[in-house]
């Protein structure tokens, strides 16, 4: 799952400067040698675990910025054990950042391409400009035979565009060869993803890529990982398939929660016990307030737009009512808050609870948390977000909303708590302990405990569940 965009070397004049840390070029092939092509979330994680792994690797981008915050150690965005690997590795030297093609060129004949795909402006397709100017700005520089391998989420046939502009781009007597080798990083997990994921995915046309991949890819093969081997095509399609799969099982549970608040019923009660059929299973079958983030949301209508391109678009017609059903979540979120204020939230003071898409992480690129805090300030209330990670990040793109530093400060005062984010600490809450000017509570993620918070006075909104009045405090034992 690709997030936080990648930058990626542009069609233009390369950048001259050196590799920031003392990893000299290779004057012979080495297959201890890898670059990874942007340093955004997915090339960061990719060259640091590389590192780990074994391997010398050099990181190339076109933010100088971004390269000298990496080549000390820094990371711009949060990633629970990225910011130790790459402090560590850059530190001993394996790992280094350059802004220079040329130098990525010289350092290594294995190339990993970890550029963003996102949604174009002007349509649902994804964005392959960065893949393209990526390839465009190493090929010419290469003086030995290479292999490319992209780990970008992309449309089917991409990787067959990209070998053609390979084989125009390349000096004469330099063969350039794509692969594909699609990531499934979990934001808030990335770095176990990469050193102990399912499945390893690649897609080759040479038994010889295979072999190279093969042999980078041992010390995570030899551990149990299985290996799979793909076409290029097929490769392609497993990232955007595995992802537009995890859309409709949510949305399928979000569904059935607009049917259990129609009829009156538990969503919770109803999703735990079809969860319990093995050929169910209970992951991704929450109900709530729906995915957000930079993957889940620009994949399922980037395949949506591949497939129309291709003539299929019918085959995916039922990802539309997907994106629909996770796009209402919100709505219905928006409708429970104004409902437990009486009918309007003007001028109410309401704090929320989150503002990354998910816990672990301080992306809040489509963040369903942020987009209900925006909606109800539209609506006159006074806004108060909290979130452990993503308070500077949240309060970069949406300036005008209020922000505290602890849960305390967000709900003291406030006449409604809405949970938008599962943070285990939202959900280790003494709820006794909290001081609002109203105990309303709307989950938005159906995560708390309802009656522990109920017996703390609390009245407990969820989606798709009846609502859990308040019940008195028990006074505490004496003696």
């Amino acid at each position: 799952m690709t997030t936080h965009q990648d930058t990626t070397p542009t069609v233009t004049s390369p950048v001259t400067s050196p590799v920031t840390s003392p990893v000299t070029p290779a004057t012979t092939p080495s297959p201890g040698r890898v670059t990874v092509i942007g340093t955004g979330y997915l090339g960061a994680t990719h060259a640091a675990c590389l590192a780990e792994l074994g391997y010398e690797v050099l990181g190339l981008d076109t933010d100088p910025a971004k390269v000298a915050d990496l080549a000390a150690g820094r990371l711009p965005f949060y990633e629970p054990g990225l910011a130790e690997l790459v402090e560590k590795h850059t530190a001993a030297g394996r790992l280094a950042f350059t802004t220079d093609p040329r130098a990525a060129a010289e350092f290594a004949d294995l190339h990993f391409v970890c550029v963003g795909t996102p949604q174009r402006r002007d349509s649902m397709a994804a964005d392959t400009s960065h893949v393209t100017a990526a390839v465009s700005a190493l090929v010419p520089h290469l003086r030995r035979d290479a292999l490319l391998v992209g780990k970008s989420t992309v449309p089917v046939g991409t990787a067959a565009a990209l070998q053609a502009l390979a084989d125009d781009a390349a000096p004469d007597g330099v063969e350039v060869a794509v692969a594909w080798n699609p990531e499934f990083l979990r934001e808030g997990r990335a770095v176990e993803d990469t050193l102990r994921p399912d499945r390893i995915v690649v897609g080759v046309t040479d038994p010889l890529h295979e072999k190279v991949l093969r042999e980078l890819y041992a010390p995570v093969v030899d551990a149990g990982v299985p290996f799979v081997v793909t076409d290029l095509a097929t490769s392609e399609l497993v990232k955007v398939a595995a992802n537009a799969f995890l859309a409709t099982k949510i949305s399928f549970a979000n569904a059935i929660a607009e049917l259990c608040d129609a009829a009156g019923a538990d969503v919770v009660a109803l999703t735990d016990a079809i969860g319990r059929d093995a050929r169910i299973g209970h992951q991704f079958l929450s109900a709530g307030l729906g995915f957000g983030g930079g993957c889940l949301p620009k994949d399922i209508r980037a395949l949506m737009a591949r497939a129309g391109e291709l003539g299929v678009d019918e085959a995916l017609t039922f990802l539309r009512e997907v994106d629909a059903i996770n796009m209402r979540r919100r709505s219905r979120t928006v409708a429970l808050a104004v409902e437990e204020c009486g009918g309007s939230v003007l001028g109410r003071r309401i704090a929320v609870l989150g503002a990354a898409f998910k816990p672990g992480t301080d992306d809040v690129r489509d963040s369903p948390a942020l987009n209900v805090a925006a909606q109800l300030q539209l609506q006159g209330a006074h806004v108060r977000v909290h979130d452990p990670r993503a308070n500077a990040t949240a309060a970069r793109t949406f300036p005008t909303l209020g922000y505290a530093d602890t849960v305390e400060e967000a709900v003291t005062g406030a006449d409604l708590v809405l949970h938008l984010t599962e943070w285990e600490e939202f959900r280790a809450l003494d709820p006794a302990a909290l001081e609002p000017a109203r105990r309303v509570v709307v989950d938005g993620r159906n995560a708390l405990d309802a009656d522990r918070w109920s017996a703390a006075g609390w009245r407990v909104r969820g989606l798709g569940r009846p609502a859990v009045p308040a019940r008195a405090a028990t006074a505490p034992v004496s003696g």
